[in-house]
């Protein structure tokens, strides 16, 4: 199973476990994690959250190939009732990153909590050099968070970056050892379980607030160029060249 979950001590954690293909995601692991947030906060027996991929890998972002085969295009679809479920998740979520965290495989953390590295991280936001455009509200956050040039060299270059620059820019709280991450979030959430529920859930409610309406309208303006971008005949040359693993040319394009 792709996605599979653990429950324990009122901690539910999501797992990300396709290993073989680095944790890329497809639509029907979109659907599955959709549909276990759902249920997740709206079961009384579910206090905290755990995102957390395999030992070597978070999430290499989308798989192409699927993603290609079924683009989203309409609000019904896996990835975006995903980021629905997750930015509208009235319950903490924490996230546990080892191994790279590529594409949406970084974007969806600025909709955790809480969210720990290890000190092997390596996260990158590459969606320009695919032809396509930034997502989930990254073109708000990462700026709002990192400054406009910073931004600019994350979500236009598409530097990779390690856990340490992660804290830095504040999207993540922590590095960890690899061997201690994911043990580490789950203290955490262990944590966030031993405090009254509905105040947790009414403070990130108000620490939300004041721009979810901004958040949303975001996601839904990026969702809407990023299909056009998906069937660009620069995304074209960027995922044949992908499949053909050589290095793209864009030096046809005005």
């Amino acid at each position: 199973m792709d996605i599979r979950t653990e429950s324990k001590d009122a901690v539910l954690e999501i797992v990300i476990d396709r290993p073989t293909k680095k944790n890329a995601l497809t639509a029907e692991m979109y659907a599955a994690m959709a549909n276990v947030l759902r249920e997740a906060d709206a079961d009384p027996a579910v206090r905290a959250i755990l995102i957390r991929g395999t030992r070597d890998t978070f999430c290499a972002g989308n798989d192409i190939e699927d993603f290609i085969k079924a683009p989203p295009k309409a609000e019904d679809h896996p990835v975006f009732r995903f980021m629905h479920e997750l930015s509208h998740a009235t319950k903490p979520v924490v996230a546990a990153v080892a191994g790279s965290a590529i594409g949406i495989g970084t974007t969806m953390l600025l909709h955790c909590d809480l969210v720990y590295v290890s000190d092997e991280a390596r996260l990158a936001m590459p969606f320009v050099s695919l032809g396509l455009v930034p997502e989930y509200a990254s073109s708000l956050l990462i700026p709002q968070r990192v400054g406009h040039a910073r931004a600019t060299e994350l979500l236009l270059l598409g530097e990779p970056f390690n856990g340490e620059a992660a804290v830095e820019m504040g999207i993540a709280n922590a590095v960890l050892p690899a061997a201690e991450v994911v043990n580490h979030a789950r203290r955490m959430a262990e944590r966030l379980n031993a405090l009254p529920p509905g105040a947790v859930r009414e403070s990130k409610a108000l620490m939300r607030r004041g721009q979810k309406a901004l958040v949303q309208e975001t996601i839904a303006v990026e969702g809407e160029i990023f299909g056009k971008r998906l069937r660009s005949p620069e995304a074209m040359e960027a995922f044949q060249a992908f499949f053909q693993k050589r290095k793209p040319d864009f030096s046809k394009f005005a």
